[in-house]
């Protein structure tokens, strides 16, 4: 059988790649005749995956509620690994080191497309949680969430650090003490981040033993996180841009969105979700792991804003206000409902 000019070419070009880093060209194509073809199932590790689900009651809707959290999971890698781009510009971090020079060369067009695609994962997501608003049995998840006690949705790191390179940590600050922290140290900022309000007993301010854990397990992770992207994220790769490129009308449709996406959409539909499990005559259930739900999720109370200079003062001061109101609406709704 004859070897065409394109296959000793292609040949060629391997022989190149290799011996550039030191390696033999046979030993990989003996590599390839002795390998097996590749398989779907053995590429996306089905069987791994579907054995991932492990419930911790009979109930049947228990692994609709692990699958759809372990799906979740899946966006939010999805969602970083296209931030981790913007924020490296496709480089590695070996290769920026202490030098910012390396703004300079972020391409706008990459900007928004990257921004695009983090979007569209993040309304996908929203636009499928109704799987966890309709897809159990009410009487069922009332139950199988006892099991789950003290872990919780809350402990979603991913989460975290998406929030933490996306914008500068003073917006992120619990809403009354930002303004005083607006001009601190990062590490103190992120010690008063707003979500380690979200899981403490009301009544005392005591954390809960969902925050005790998560803390223990990732807050230093994520003072090491804040040190690497806090330089580096994506407000301070929008600033770096030229002021032509800052008035992008793409750029900043695509940064307002993910504002919406994160700070309003996202947390509401977990707020819907829970209205419509947790709420009962006479008084509200706590959120699995003793979450303060009510207080914790509604956009308006916490007021997160990732990039408050695109907003006009109007739209700041309303900020997920219309959504809440009817978020309330249908939570009355669904309240004079319930059976007594």
């Amino acid at each position: 059988m004859e070897i065409s000019d394109s296959t000793l070419g292609k040949l060629k070009i391997l022989k190149e790649k290799y011996t550039s880093i030191g390696q033999d060209l046979d030993a990989y194509l003996d590599g390839l005749i002795y390998a097996n073809p590749l398989t779907y199932w053995d590429y996306i590790e089905v069987d791994a995956l579907l054995s991932l689900q492990k419930p911790k009651t009979d109930f049947p809707d228990e692994k609709i509620f692990i699958v759809y959290h372990q799906i979740t999971e899946l966006y939010f890698s999805l969602i970083s690994h296209e931030i981790e781009q913007i924020c490296k510009n496709g480089k590695n971090i070996s290769e920026i080191g202490q030098d910012l020079g390396w703004f300079d060369t972020l391409s706008v067009s990459f900007f928004i497309e990257r921004l695009k695609r983090v979007n569209k994962y993040f309304e996908a997501l929203t636009n499928s949680f109704d799987i966890m608003r309709f897809g159990m049995e009410r009487e069922q998840f009332t139950k199988f969430r006892m099991s789950l006690l003290s872990a919780s949705g809350f402990q979603t790191a991913s989460y975290r650090y998406i929030e933490i390179a996306s914008t500068d940590l003073k917006y992120l600050v619990y809403e009354t003490e930002r303004q005083a922290l607006m001009d601190a140290d990062i590490h103190h900022q992120l010690d008063n981040i707003y979500w380690r309000r979200g899981a403490v007993v009301e009544a005392t301010g005591a954390k809960t033993l969902t925050l005790v854990d998560f803390e223990a397990k990732y807050m230093e992770k994520f003072h090491e996180f804040a040190d690497q992207y806090q330089p580096m994220n994506l407000w301070k790769k929008y600033q770096a841009l030229s002021p032509a490129d800052q008035k992008n009308p793409d750029l900043i449709k695509e940064l307002r969105e993910l504002d919406v996406n994160v700070n309003i959409n996202w947390p509401l539909v977990h707020y819907r979700t829970a209205a419509h499990y947790l709420a009962q005559k006479g008084g509200e259930s706590k959120g699995t792991g003793g979450t303060n739900w009510q207080n914790y999720l509604p956009p308006h109370f916490q007021k997160r804003i990732f990039y408050p200079p695109l907003w006009s003062e109007q739209e700041l001061a309303e900020w997920g206000k219309a959504w809440v109101d009817q978020v309330f609406s249908d939570h009355l709704k669904t309240e004079n409902t319930i059976p007594g």
